[in-house]
């Protein structure tokens, strides 16, 4: 017993040795002074040298010991207050990928650095510094594309927003995984919009502009479906995960909003941009929706302006990412959803909103939203002189608008809904109210501005995609006043005469347009499809045609083209065309049923293609969610091609249902007297389809 109570004390006499050593360690350590080489030059490295570098926007380097030293009490002042680095999300409400927010033990090592003398230590400590990315950080990108021609920022004055206009040379189409943008002087180029513009009009603005680019108050183009396409200092968004490519059609250019900070002496700015491609189509795309408001109006001195906008989802959607914008007099940024049971996600919070540092924020896991989850956003805003960020001195009343000396407000939400016919339904319900919004927005920038044609021009576009038909004229005509010149108030008349079935006007202002720009494709194929319902067949074939050759992926021309060919009883050419158009744009209601109506109702056996028929067409009735009447009825007509008699007397009694709630007698009585037929199990006959 004796010797084995000596063993055990000898062991618990070792580990309380142990133990000691380690605490007499560890003080040491705390003791120990921290150094540059070995604690803060891996954390500086790490999180601010991707801007703090020589010739980057961080306006200083912080790669080196020397550049380091003198703002040592600057640095632990910045970090402290987490002024640096700049990651505004409030921790705990949205969990975002890439954050750039320092650690509680990162701060301390910085504070305690400079306490203890702000010392080097030993260089042999320090990991080589970060080099400056003169590659590309995402690997080789498949296609490279350069401003053509720098353009030179002058020396001073207030910040500017300018487009750029780059054609991308593509002879087919690509699949986009990703995009990596290199300014081409990060000193003064603040942030970038980047959009994609099918049509001419982006370089034809460029072109009538003596200096590259063109004013950048309205951008050109759009968005790819459903994707964020921007750059902010410090953001490098990852290649796209498989399956949520974008497409990019030939024929593109690529037009990129600069945000413009003048520096002290004249600078060049010539960006690049890195495309990387995918041969996988996509086979999820997302929807952009934007909370906001554009009636902002904040007098001077206003230290308590808020806006809300609010969303009810008519689908469940998973959200990937949030993207907020406002200008200098935003002081707090939030975006929550409210789910049916009444719980409350938050999307974002900024508690201490910074124009300088704005940025596309990506979930680390997608935020899952059920239908009927109400998104909403509230923005506060200071407009006094208190606001160290104001502008202004002294304040003065501010309004919506797209300078930066004006103010805006919006949350874009990057969602993926769980369906096509979702997406469908999604962009359906939300497209009226952000225009309706839209609309405010011009009208406030035309009540500053009421002399621009450009404004004019765009207002009008919004009216007509609402419907509003005589606000549009109203705008069109004062723009032809300003600029009788302007192609898009030309086209845009067409497009309003056309509306209201005035087609040997609208006919006429599209020949307009085209006189002074030959290649405006969508000119040319609205004149193609007015030409086919005046019934000049042959006239709207050659106008669709040479719309072809300018794009020859272009769905609508190849619809209308279509159509025009079933007229003149080339039905095996319509079908050829349909199936092309559907090969651009899969989700194309009018080529869905159109050619699932051929597929189901041609006279010639063979053509018939009755199970072809049914699956074009119930995706034609899913994509509607089902509430669209000529969809159902082709799809019943396609039901009955293939013997399903039972099945189209089904669907066509809710065409017919749908008929009536709108008002619609003469489909009505067509729909009726197929549905007779199909009751006698007698299938429909369209006799327009012979092939001549």
């Amino acid at each position: 017993m004796s010797s084995r109570r000596a063993s055990l004390g000898s062991h618990l006499l070792s580990g309380l040795l142990c133990a000691g050593l380690a605490a007499i360690a560890r003080r040491a350590d705390a003791a120990a002074p921290m150094t540059f080489a070995k604690d803060v030059g891996p954390i500086l490295f790490e999180h601010c040298a991707s801007c703090h570098h020589p010739g980057d926007i961080g306006g200083f380097s912080l790669v080196a010991y020397e550049d380091v030293r003198p703002r040592a009490a600057a640095i632990a002042r910045a970090t402290r207050s987490r002024a640096m680095p700049p990651w505004k999300p409030e921790p705990g409400r949205g969990e975002f990928a890439g954050a750039r927010r320092l650690t509680d033990q990162q701060i301390d090592i910085i504070q305690r650095w400079v306490a203890d003398g702000a010392i080097e230590g030993d260089r042999r400590d320090l990991p080589p510094p970060p080099q400056p990315a003169d590659g590309w950080r995402l690997g080789v990108p498949d296609l490279i594309v350069t401003l053509r021609d720098p353009y030179v920022v002058q020396a001073g004055g207030a910040d500017a927003l300018r487009n750029f206009v780059i054609p991308l040379p593509i002879d087919r189409v690509r699949y986009v995984s990703g995009i990596e943008f290199r300014p081409g002087n990060a000193a003064v180029v603040h942030h970038a919009n980047l959009r994609i513009d099918r049509t001419s009009s982006s370089r034809a603005l460029d072109e009538a502009d003596p200096l590259p680019g063109f004013d950048g108050r309205l951008m050109t183009g759009e968005f790819p479906d459903g994707h964020f396409l921007g750059w902010t200092p410090g953001q490098l968004p990852p290649l796209l995960a498989p399956g949520m490519a974008w497409r990019l059609d030939p024929t593109s250019d690529l037009v990129m909003q600069l945000h413009l900070h003048p520096a002290d002496t004249l600078q060049a700015v010539q960006p690049s941009i890195g495309f990387f491609f995918t041969d996988q189509a996509p086979q999820r795309t997302p929807v952009m929706l934007r909370l906001g408001r554009e009636n902002i109006d904040i007098a001077a001195a206003d230290s308590h302006y808020e806006i809300n906008d609010e969303y009810v989802l008519p689908v469940d959607v998973d959200v990937y990412g949030v993207q907020p914008h406002a200008h200098y007099r935003a002081r707090s940024v939030e975006g929550t959803a409210t789910l049916p049971d009444g719980t409350r996600k938050w999307l974002i919070s900024i508690p201490d909103w910074d124009f300088n540092w704005q940025d596309v924020y990506r979930y680390v896991e997608p935020v899952s939203l059920p239908r009927g989850t109400t998104l909403r956003m509230r923005y506060t805003y200071d407009n006094s002189a208190a606001n160290r960020r104001n502008p202004d001195r002294p304040p003065k009343r501010v309004r919506w608008g797209q300078n930066s000396d004006d103010e805006m407000g919006d949350l874009w939400l990057q969602v993926l809904p769980r369906s096509d016919a979702d997406r469908v339904r999604l962009r359906g319900d939300f497209g009226p109210k952000v225009m309706a919004e839209d609309a405010v927005g011009y009208e406030s920038m035309l009540a500053a501005d009421p002399d621009s044609a450009r404004l004019h021009e765009a207002a009008a576009a919004i009216y007509l995609s609402l419907g509003r038909t005589d606000r549009a004229m109203a705008h069109l005509d004062a723009a032809l006043r300003l600029d009788p010149q302007s192609v898009e108030a030309n086209y845009n008349v067409g497009l309003a005469l056309a509306a209201e079935r005035r087609l040997a006007e609208s006919a006429e202002h599209f020949t307009r347009a085209l006189a002074l720009q030959p290649d405006h494709v969508a000119a040319r194929v609205n004149l193609g499809a007015v030409l086919r319902a005046q019934g000049r067949f042959d006239e709207s074939i050659e106008q669709l045609r040479a719309a072809l050759k300018i794009d020859a992926s272009n769905a609508a021309a190849r619809t209308n083209l279509a159509g025009a060919l079933v007229s003149r009883g080339q039905v095996r050419d319509a079908m050829a065309e349909y199936r092309s158009a559907l090969a651009t744009r899969p989700d194309l209601i009018e080529p869905l049923t159109s050619l699932a109506w051929i597929l189901a109702t041609s006279p010639d056996a063979a053509i018939r293609r009755p199970a072809e028929a049914v699956q074009l067409a119930e995706r034609a009735a899913a994509l509607t969610n089902r509430a669209d009447l000529r969809a159902l009825d082709t799809l019943a007509a396609a039901h009955a091609a293939a013997g399903d008699f039972r099945r189209a007397v089904e669907i066509a009694e809710s065409a017919l249902q749908i008929a009536a709630r709108r008002g619609r007698s003469d489909d009505a009585s067509l729909v009726r007297a197929r549905a007779d037929l199909y009751r006698h199990h007698r299938p429909y006959r369209d006799s327009m389809l012979v092939e001549r």
